[in-house]
């Protein structure tokens, strides 16, 4: 009360109305009248920098009232530490800070709010300090209960708050340059609303998460700081992602939830951006940036770089063990929140992030498995289904009269790039011979290592072993793992958990494997450590390309449309079909009468002696010609039978399942692709029908489904 008194003894002079202040004053207060009064309550705020202004942020539900607890329990509020947002931000209730607990983010500032006025700019409510909205609120239980409006209060920053009733409380701000002697606070600028509680405030606060955490998803992000058109960070692109995924859980899973059989999947994000740059490459890069066009070199340099980092040795070494340390790291400090965590492990990654992923996945070791490292490479092979002979590959070298000579030694391909300079030229091989066929043989083993198929598996020559075909090692280089696609000679860490799934967006890891110079990958093979691989994009992203051809190069098919999250097709792409297949009917029907009309034109005239056969003939004609249809129609349906029932093996890197997943673009994108081509590149995050793919197949792997599939 006291600062109550102080802060009315100084507007005094300019407030006529009597004072409440005195003794008297509260002996003649009714009785009844303080019932009219009821105590604020109070919400959690955190404060965000977006945009370069602040923005407070309410806490959702189950948060706030957490945090009121912790505060209203009596006990000492230094060193008492709050989860919120799912175990996701610590907050220092002490201190009034929130901190990031799996990732590196800036300490937002805490507030318990329950006074707001309405900010100058994006007409978004501000809370008042606590201090201040303590005053605030003992002079409005003084209005209410002496029913003495009209208060004046001056706040620590020389700002006038007038309570001129219950329904009507405005705030003037000092004007720059104002006499302090003659201004009055209807001369100090647009009065701004003021409101006591959130529950009168327009803001959006959300309930809480599910405590219950069946899944972990890992996200990685591609090249650059920035992840959308918003240039937002790869943490603020996952948080969208992860509501999504809450909307969707609510609205496909509901009987799930009901009957308490899910609870959610938490997705994390991985940066290995930050680390790359801190390495001091940026300096180096400046040093020899020219000064020219700043802003469009400054953007090479932070993003398109990334993609010719990941293919130097010195670099690439560090993305891979910035990637694979950081998500053990996060997986551990998860398992030490969350001990009673019993789900599995999924990883996603975007654009470059999908490609890094792969290259960790195909050199991960089973733990059940050899200590030979052929056995856990990429069986990934050149154009394997038209292997050269030895014949064919001296043929190639102009170098056929030398083929007997191998036969007589007993020599084949694999035999012959284990010979040495010496060895051929004791086989009787001139020196020009000679060198063209160890250049030829190093160049093969270098890019791709001596490819030799696998003995069977004992258990039958029907069950095939993990990979069908794999890369050898240089015996000369033992200080690193060769895999034989392509990849930069580097060191791959291991994982500590076994991913079950690997969800790939907007990836560019077909083109990259083609460039590393491959060509089919083996339909056998599969991640030695994870069971499930996704390809999703946009049909118009550029950086998008498929994986399925690469397992089946002879056979052109379709990709799997991923359904709409409503159900069913859009309805352009619905339109277009139909418009399609009634052309595709037009077009048939014409070409019949016309064929028809041309064979009646064409037809020689018959002797009148033989009308009578042109009678059974013309007769006949119409059996004939109602046949033809039908024939056509039989055609069209069992091609349509066909292409419905005939199964496609794409191998089993999804464990037998499809790999490629097209998402069907909006309607305005229909337009012109070439105008949303970036824009599709960066739709996966706020994507409903991505993040109900994501979810479908991670929930099927525990044995539940969407309340209605999709069609």
């Amino acid at each position: 009360m006291s600062s109550v008194q102080s802060q009315q003894e100084q507007l005094s002079q300019s407030d006529p109305s009597p004072s409440p202040n005195s003794c008297s004053s509260f002996e003649l207060i009714d009785m009844d009248a303080g019932s009219l009064y009821e105590p604020v309550s109070p919400h959690w705020f955190y404060c965000k920098i977006i945009d370069s202004k602040e923005t407070w942020i309410p806490f959702n539900s189950e948060d706030s009232q957490q945090l009121e607890e912790a505060y209203s329990s009596g006990k000492d509020c230094n060193g008492r530490i709050v989860p919120t947002d799912g175990g996701r931000y610590d907050v220092h209730l002490g201190e009034r800070m929130r901190y990031a607990v799996y990732w590196d983010e800036l300490a937002s500032e805490v507030r318990r709010c329950t006074w707001f006025y309405k900010g100058d700019k994006d007409n978004k409510y501000v809370p008042y300090s606590e201090s201040f909205s303590q005053v605030l609120e003992e002079t409005y239980m003084l209005a209410v209960t002496l029913d003495e409006w009209k208060k004046k209060l001056e706040s620590p920053n020389r700002e006038i708050i007038i309570l001129h009733n219950p329904k009507l409380m405005v705030h003037y701000q000092p004007v720059a340059g104002s006499d302090e002697w003659g201004s009055t606070p209807t001369e100090q600028g647009r009065p701004r609303t003021v409101k006591r509680g959130v529950e009168n405030i327009s803001v959006d606060i959300h309930c809480g998460e599910p405590l219950q955490i069946d899944h972990l998803v890992f996200v990685v992000h591609g090249i650059g700081p920035a992840c959308d058109l918003r240039f937002r960070s790869i943490v603020q692109c996952v948080n969208d992602f992860r509501s999504v995924s809450l909307n969707l859980l609510q609205t496909h899973f509901k009987k799930a939830q009901e009957n308490q059989q899910i609870g959610r999947v938490e997705f994390l994000p991985v940066n290995w951006h930050s680390p790359l740059h801190s390495t001091g490459v940026d300096i180096d890069l400046q040093r020899i940036t020219l000064p020219s066009i700043n802003r469009l070199r400054h953007f090479t340099n932070d993003t398109i770089l990334d993609v010719f980092f990941y293919n130097s040795p010195t670099y690439c070494q560090t993305i891979v063990d910035t990637v694979a340390s950081e998500m053990n790291r996060i997986y551990t400090l998860f398992l030490q929140r969350n001990p009673d965590f019993k789900g599995g492990v999924s990883i996603a990654g975007h654009s470059l992030g999908s490609l890094i992923l792969f290259d960790i996945l195909t050199n991960q070791k089973d733990s059940l498995g050899d200590i030979d490292s052929e056995k856990d490479s990429l069986s990934i092979v050149m154009d394997q289904g038209d292997t050269p002979s030895l014949e064919e590959d001296l043929k190639k070298l102009h170098l056929s009269e030398f083929f007997d000579i191998f036969k007589k030694e007993k020599v084949d391909k694999e035999a012959l790039a284990l010979c040495t300079d010496r060895d051929l030229q004791e086989m009787g091989i001139p020196l020009g011979p000679r060198k063209k066929i160890l250049n030829y043989f190093s160049t093969r083993k270098n890019s791709m290592g001596i490819n030799r198929p696998m003995p069977q598996s004992a258990s039958g020559p029907n069950i095939a072993k993990e990979s069908e075909f794999c890369s050898r090692s240089n015996t000369r280089n033992d200080d690193y793992l060769d895999v034989g696609i392509g990849q930069v000679s580097v060191k791959y860490p291991r994982l500590i958990y076994k991913p079950e799934i690997f969800f790939a967006f907007g990836s560019p890891i077909g083109m990259f494997l083609t460039v590393r110079g491959l060509k089919r990958i083996d339909p056998n093979y599969r991640f030695p450590t994870c069971k499930g691989f996704f390809n999703i994009y946009h049909p118009f992203d550029p950086v998008a390309y498929r994986i399925e051809p690469m397992v089946v190069p002879g056979v052109e098919f379709e990709p799997m449309l991923i359904p709409h999250h409503k159900g069913r097709k859009r309805m352009h792409l619905e339109l277009r079909e139909g418009l399609t297949r009634m052309s595709m009917d037009l077009k048939n029907n014409l070409l019949g009468s016309l064929r028809m009309a041309w064979k009646s034109f064409t037809r020689a005239p018959y002797p009148a002696l033989q009308a009578s056969e042109t009678a059974e003939e013309t007769e006949a004609e119409p059996e004939s010609t109602s046949e033809k249809p039908s024939d056509v129609n039989t055609e069209e349906t069992s091609v349509a039978v066909k292409e419905e029932v005939l199964p496609i093996n794409v191998g089993m890197l999804n464990g037998g399942q499809r790999i490629d997943y097209v998402l069907q673009e909006k309607p305005i994108e229909s337009f012109n692709e070439y105008l949303f081509a970036l824009q599709s590149h960066l739709c996966y995050w706020e994507s409903e029908d991505t993040v109900l793919l994501v979810l479908k197949e991670i929930y099927q792997t525990q044995g539940i489904f969407l309340d209605q599939p999709l069609q």
